[in-house]
Order: C-alpha cells, then structure tokens, then sequence
C-alpha cells in the first residue's frame, strides 16, 4: 500500500499577474510505502485432494472416450458395420415380437415384453457407437492387448473395478480398526455402527493417498505380524 503526499500544502496560492508568462514547476513528492520492495502475492497452492481428484475424473473422461472403430485386428469388423450383428439384433426382436402376440396389447406381459425390447435395441445401438469390434459370429470381442484405441473396453473399466474394491476394502480396514479398541469389539462387527460407517465411507473416497501416506508412515502393515 503506497500513499503519496504533496509537500507544498502549506503555501499559499498567489494569483498570476496578466502578461507574465506561468511555467509549471515540478513539485517534490514523498512516497510513502509499507515495504521497501513489496512483492506480489503468490497464488495459494491447490491443495493436494483437490488435484488428485481432478486428475482423476480427467483421466476417467479420456480414457473413456470412445474412439472411430477401425478395424485393425484380423477377422473382426465394426459391429455397426457387421451384417451378423445386424442379423443378431434382427432375430432377437423378431423372437420378441413373436411372444408380443400372445398377451392383450395393454397386459403386464406386454408392458414388459416392450421394454425388453427398447433395452435390446438400446444395447445393440450402444455396440456400434462405442466403436466395439465383432467377429464373424457378430458377437461383440474385447481387445485387452493394451491398444490405446481400446482401452475403454477393459483398462478403463477394470481401473474402476480395482478402485471401487479397494474403497470397499479401505473403508472395512478402518472400520475394524476404529472398534478394536471398544468394549465388545465383536458385537460392533455384528450390529453395524452406521453412524461411524458413514463417516469412514465418505473418507474412503480418497483411500489411495491415504493407504500411500500409511506405507510411508509405516502404519500400512501390522508390526507383530
């Protein structure tokens, strides 16, 4: 913060005379300021949660991303573009259609029977635009070798399935180590405490740093085992 004060407050102001000719005189200024070298504030740093979870769902959204089918492995074509897929699709609406015939148009089973072939329809519309490969049986193949390109078949999902396992996991481990220390640790395990269930499963989300910051810590493992 500066403050500037002129030093010629103090004198008084006399009138120009016609026919003389006025120049401005520079007047001496003090510069008052805080600090002799004031530094702009740095922005606070994100905190590492916050990082970690963005780094997270950014990952996510890339990984699954579906990309143009290609068809780049030997003996498998784009379903959108497989005409046994095509025939697949055809024969299980056609079975459906076929057991539609047999109820009262506004019936239960007729209800059902319309919805399990929206699903059907919504299923195989799915395959194609997700740029899955089919074989010539025109069912649908997961490619695991590793290609970038299919990665939203099987790396990304089994990505979430080993996250959300180990958040079950996480949250159980502190849950049992919260009750050890209680009276009748046995019956707490019988009759779930779900007050502290609830708070455990909520700090569960982030177990990955917190199972890191445990190993570094060496709280990971039990020392008498």
């Amino acid at each position: 913060m500066s403050l500037t004060i002129p030093t010629n407050l103090s004198k008084p102001i006399l009138k120009p005379k016609f026919g003389t000719q006025i120049t401005p005189k520079s007047r001496p200024m003090i510069l008052c300021s805080a600090s002799k070298n004031p530094t702009p504030e740095q922005p606070s740093g994100t905190p590492p949660l916050q990082a970690f979870s963005a780094a997270l769902a950014l990952s996510s959204i890339l990984l699954s991303a579906p990309l143009p089918a290609v068809a780049d492995i030997s003996g498998l074509t784009p379903c959108k573009e497989s005409k046994q897929f095509a025939k697949r699709e055809k024969q299980q609406l056609k079975k459906l259609e076929s057991s539609l015939k047999l109820y009262a148009p506004d019936s239960a089973p007729a209800l059902a029977i319309k919805a399990t072939m929206a699903k059907t329809t919504r299923r195989f519309d799915n395959y194609g635009k997700q740029g899955l490969l089919c074989g010539s049986d025109g069912l649908p193949h997961l490619i695991v070798s590793g290609d970038q390109r299919h990665w939203g078949e099987f790396i990304t999902p089994g990505i979430l399935f080993l996250y959300i396992a180990g958040w079950i996991g996480w949250v159980g481990r502190s849950y049992l180590i919260a009750i050890r220390d209680e009276k009748k640790p046995t019956e707490k395990e019988i009759i779930i405490d779900v007050p502290l269930a609830s708070s455990l499963l909520f700090r569960g989300f982030i177990w990955p740093v917190a199972a890191y910051r445990e190993f570094v810590n060496g709280e990971l493992v039990a020392r008498d085992v």
